[in-house]
């Protein structure tokens, strides 16, 4: 019985530490704007602004039911520890609530300006040709299948298939809760070491992969950011990517230039060209913004601490199948002897490490 006490009194300890100051009052108010906004007949002119505040109301509103529920799980546990009326039955609701608690704290990581938006993620293979291919390809699925255990929605924006295996490259866009703020840290380079199953020798084989992540971002987002008509360099063509008969037989992909800042995306997976433009915008302007953050460091630190930009020479994590198997993350420390579980999608512990160091 004392080490339910002591748990119940390590939530207490925590709680206090962690949400001292968190106003429920304060969200609530938030709340009843973000409600009261929703319900203006014009808001859907917009169609932007619409979905951010949409997204913010349900986000809020989760929110504090679960910061109401951990307070008052809490307290009540609390009044009966003092009262000596806990005993191992009660031991279930106590681990809900460190369950919600640790849920909680992890989001309460999440404070920077996009850290609530979708993202826009890209792999790109490295040097080393089908090897390279492969290892992106394998990256792909293990993020996909952690978006999958997450609930989150995955939309494929541009896929250019390796020759032989794998993928030269992919850019997907990931809708939900926070998940820019949870998927930042994976940007960098990628290293695999394994036996190659490519040769006959099964070589020993180093591949390398890059990993970006980008925040989904609206013009109401960017209010300094202007992309003027002038400055964009169209270009349509017929679809490369995995698409149905309609996108690989009529130009519905685009490809646009932004002639300022020489940036170039592409969009080539939806059936409508029409659609493959606003996705290549969304892209293009938070290229731009990823850009202008690399310029101006000093702004940086709300949004994510020190600027780690994802280049080739900025490793941070280790895959290794062969000699032995072990995948460490460079900057937490964090290792784990299970690749499959992690090439499976199983990668929370790398990425709550990493929201801890912030």
């Amino acid at each position: 019985m004392r080490d339910l006490k002591q748990r119940i009194q390590d939530l207490k300890d925590e709680y206090e530490s962690v949400f001292s100051g968190v106003s429920l009052e304060k969200k609530k108010l938030t709340l009843q704007d973000l409600e009261s906004k929703s319900m203006d007949p014009k808001l859907w002119d917009n169609q932007d602004l619409a979905r951010a505040i949409m997204q913010e109301l349900g986000d809020t509103k989760n929110e504090i039911e679960n910061l109401q529920k951990l307070k008052e799980g809490i307290e009540t546990l609390v009044e009966l520890s003092n009262l000596s009326e806990v005993d191992e039955e009660m031991s279930p609701e106590v681990s809900q609530l460190e369950e919600l608690m640790s849920k909680l704290k992890l989001t309460s990581f999440l404070s920077g300006a996009y850290d609530k938006k979708n993202a826009l993620m890209s792999i790109h293979a490295g040097q080393g040709g089908t090897e390279a291919m492969d290892w992106a390809g394998m990256l792909y699925r293990m993020y996909i299948r952690f978006c999958e255990r997450k609930g989150w929605v995955t939309e494929t924006i541009d896929y250019s298939p390796g020759e032989e295996a794998g993928i030269k490259s992919v850019t997907f866009k990931i809708s939900g809760s926070y998940v820019y703020g949870y998927l930042k840290g994976e940007a960098g380079t990628h290293r695999l070491v394994r036996q190659s199953p490519f040769n006959a020798d099964n070589l020993r084989q180093t591949s390398f992969a890059l990993v970006g992540v980008l925040p989904e971002l609206e013009e109401i987002d960017l209010p300094g950011v202007v992309i003027k008509d002038e400055d964009l360099d169209w270009q349509f063509f017929r679809s490369s990517s995995q698409g149905g008969q309609n996108v690989q037989k009529v130009s519905t992909a685009v490809r646009v230039k932004h002639i300022p800042t020489g940036i170039v995306v592409t969009a080539q997976t939806e059936r409508f060209q029409e659609q493959n433009r606003k996705i290549a915008l969304s892209l293009l302007r938070s290229k731009i913004w990823a850009l202008e953050q690399e310029k101006q460091k000093q702004e940086v630190k709300s949004i994510k601490g020190e600027y780690r930009p994802a280049s080739w020479g900025n490793q941070i994590r280790s895959y290794v199948l062969h000699p032995y198997k072990m995948v460490k993350d460079l900057r937490t420390e964090v290792e784990s002897s299970n690749p499959d579980s992690i090439l499976g999608g199983e990668i929370d512990q790398f990425i709550e490490a990493e929201l801890s160091l912030s």
